[in-house]
């Protein structure tokens, strides 16, 4: 909403008004009309004193803004909310325009929230809005532009504050299932049946058994039974997966709406493997928005996966490097990994990588975008992305 389409049209920014009035001032002086004289001087009086408290009216006026939820899926409802003080004894009008980006409010299409109040001396307000996370990306709410005046609204003033407030909303999560991968057993098979056993992973306790070290001893359940109990462990399955988006061939043929669904394809895809305990790592070749990194090593944190979801709300359909040199510059690779890439074809920078890949003995299943665009209909609402292994097995140790 800009000044000019407020609710308070001021007759007084018209200076042909002003001019009539004076006009109107200096007929009534020679004709000696007194009555008409001081409505003339109170008209100027009115204007000169409105002009004056509207030059004043943003002194002392300080907002501040907060969101309840900087990180969300689409679909998902945040709160908005704006905080003004006036900070002086001079009472103001007031108003507040906040850019949301492409959040959405009220299921309105406008890029932005306002709103309006009267402010007395030394009053504070509060404004609040509902929003909608609508599509993926980094939207930023604000600054916020500040419009102030005389209570009468003839003269506003506007000034726009410099805080800003940045929403990640991360891509769409879809029913995927995630294909098999090679699974590394280091201590082989789980509990008492392992002939090496894993100190690292500890399944279960049970009484004491002789001739065991005594390192084994788990002292703390011991004082609990009060009797020995030695530590039973599970095997450290070591599953690893990198994921690799490639954005030149989306960017190459303007596959947008591919390139949305094969982020959500990802995305879903890294939350399944996150959920079964996998260490799980990511690269792209697609410039970002804002500061971010293009390459998530793979690794098992609880930060990991929010990372990782970022850096695919972050990226954008263009390319910002090769991505064969940021594997080979960038790119370390943990023994037992298998690569899931997706892109839209099988270009020439595919079967790059899946060369690259295959002589590290890397397992390779390769996503093909065409399924999530909109010929596929249903691709994005439940069927499985299909993929194509290097030498069919994907899910087989290769060693």
């Amino acid at each position: 909403m800009n000044v000019a389409d407020r609710r308070l049209p001021s007759l007084f920014l018209i200076p042909l008004v002003l001019a009539i009035v004076g006009l109107f001032l200096f007929m009534a002086l020679l004709s000696g009309q007194r009555d008409l004289t001081v409505l003339s001087l109170i008209l100027f009086g009115v204007a000169a004193g409105a002009k004056l408290w509207s030059r004043w009216s943003l002194a002392g006026i300080a907002c501040s803004v907060h969101i309840d939820r900087r990180r969300v899926f689409p679909g998902e409802k945040l709160f908005l909310e704006a905080t003004a003080k006036n900070r002086k004894l001079l009472p103001v009008w007031l108003q507040i325009r906040a850019p949301v980006g492409g959040l959405g409010h009220d299921g309105s299409a406008d890029t932005a929230v306002t709103a309006e109040s009267g402010l007395l001396w030394y009053q504070k307000a509060n404004f609040r809005w509902e929003l909608a996370a609508l599509r993926r990306g980094i939207h930023r709410i604000g600054p916020l532009g500040i419009t102030s005046g005389d209570l009468f609204g003839f003269f506003p003033e506007e000034k726009e504050m410099t805080e800003t407030v940045e929403v990640v909303v991360y891509p769409r999560l879809v029913p995927l299932k995630p294909p098999a991968t090679a699974r590394r057993d280091l201590f082989g098979i789980p509990g008492a049946d392992s002939p090496v056993l894993d100190p690292v992973y500890i399944l279960g306790t049970r009484d004491y058994q002789h001739g065991q070290p005594a390192k084994y001893i788990h002292w703390k359940a011991t004082a609990r039974h009060h009797k020995l109990q030695e530590k039973i462990f599970e095997p450290s399955a070591q599953e690893k997966v990198l994921l690799v988006v490639d954005v030149v061939s989306f960017a190459r043929q303007g596959a947008e709406e591919a390139f949305e669904r094969m982020l959500e394809a990802a995305a879903s895809v890294a939350v399944r493997f996150s959920e079964r305990g996998c260490a799980v790592g990511l690269v792209t070749n697609g410039r970002m928005t804002g500061e971010g990194p293009f390459i998530v090593s793979v690794a098992r944190n609880p930060s990991q996966l929010t990372i990782l979801l970022e850096v695919l709300a972050r990226v954008r359909m263009k390319p910002a490097r090769n991505l064969i040199d940021t594997f080979r510059l960038y790119l370390r690779v943990p023994w037992g990994i298998s690569c899931l890439y997706f892109a839209l074809e099988q270009d020439e920078t595919a079967r790059t990588a899946k060369e690259y890949f295959a002589q590290r003995r890397i397992p390779f299943l390769f996503f093909n975008g065409h399924p999530f665009s909109d010929s596929a209909g249903a691709g994005i609402s439940g069927k499985p992305a299909t993929g194509e292994s290097d030498d069919g097995h994907a899910g087989e140790d290769p060693d």
